[in-house]
């Protein structure tokens, strides 16, 4: 039996954003469900370089397919000034769950930005107004990318305002979508007052007041993945119907941890899990709600669940690299 090694073109190549949204959603479905297995994801802090390392394993089984991996991560925020290296790398294990063979190892920075921003996309379709057509991003690095290409496949975005401290991620970013949207620079409060609002940033202080929010603005914040970080005021979080993608990971690691340590906010401020949503249990936008904010930790089960359409159109197209791994 061989193993298929897949690199960062071959994952980019593979991984289709129509594809990846629907396949984000069956996974929070099985999740919910109860159809998929996630222990905790397991941290190893390393305060003297400034970042940390993530492990992340996952099965889960939908109607048509089940599927088992795990990701090794990391989050470095220094590598791009110091080693001229992504801010996030990762490499995944995608694995064969009768067997437990290693089907696949892949590169799973490209896969992470990938699913990131179908999460983003899922949230979006359920939280945000239906005639939502302008997308606010705060942060143009690397992942602000999938997050306009995921969810303008939920919504017909035609608008984009981005924001950011460094002047040529926003002119990299505008020259990447300027022929298909109309992408312009812009404060965080002119990115706020968009129908959706993207916050992709790993600061560790607010950056986003009430007063930068629209009064139906739905805010996918995406940036806190680790202790410490908060992107929204805790006034924001307390008025919002705020819908978390797994409790452990929020609390722990997610936009609510700061204020959720503090006793700021407490189970009676949560709306619901996405799941809920996506399986039917719970509402998600309704004609009353004003602000919503999905706070999104980044699940394995996502990371699974796009790991198994790379791998498919991989082998479908005869990409990647085929070799003997474990010799049987």
């Amino acid at each position: 039996m061989e193993t298929l090694l897949l690199d960062t073109d071959d994952v980019d190549a593979n991984a289709a954003m129509a594809e990846l949204v629907p396949a984000v959603r069956d996974a929070f479905a099985a999740y919910e469900r109860g159809d998929a297995q996630m222990p905790a994801k397991s941290y190893i802090d390393l305060p003297q370089y400034n970042g940390d390392f993530r492990s992340m394993p996952a099965y889960l089984s939908t109607d048509s397919w089940d599927a088992a991996g795990i990701k090794w991560v990391n989050a470095h925020p220094d590598n791009p000034d110091s080693f001229d290296l992504p801010t996030v790398m990762g490499t995944m294990v995608y694995s064969d769950p009768k067997n437990a063979y290693p089907l696949s190892i892949m590169d799973g920075t490209v896969l992470t930005m990938k699913r990131t921003g179908a999460a983003a996309a899922v949230a979006t379709d359920a939280l945000a107004v239906p005639d939502a057509d302008s997308l606010g991003i705060v942060g143009a690095g690397v992942q602000s990318y999938t997050q306009l290409e995921a969810i303008s496949q939920v919504r017909d975005i035609e608008t984009v305002v981005v924001s950011d401290l460094r002047e040529e991620r926003i002119t990299r970013f505008i020259e990447r979508f300027g022929d298909e949207f109309d992408v312009r620079a812009g404060s965080i409060s002119e990115a706020g007052h968009c129908d959706v609002l993207s916050t992709v940033t790993p600061v560790e202080e607010p950056i986003v007041g009430p007063d930068d929010l629209g009064p139906h603005t739905h805010v996918n914040a995406m940036g806190a993945d680790a202790a410490g970080k908060h992107e929204l005021a805790d006034e924001i979080l307390l008025a919002a119907k705020l819908v978390i993608d797994d409790y452990a990971q929020t609390t722990h690691s997610g936009e609510i941890n700061v204020p959720w340590s503090a006793g700021v906010l407490d189970d009676d401020d949560l709306y619901g899990e996405l799941g809920e949503i996506v399986t039917g249990q719970k509402a998600g936008r309704t004609e009353t709600d004003d602000v919503t904010v999905f706070d999104s930790t980044g699940l394995a089960i996502q990371d699974v669940a796009a790991a198994h359409v790379v791998y498919e159109h991989a082998r479908e197209k005869d990409n990647g690299t085929s070799f003997d791994l474990l010799g049987v």
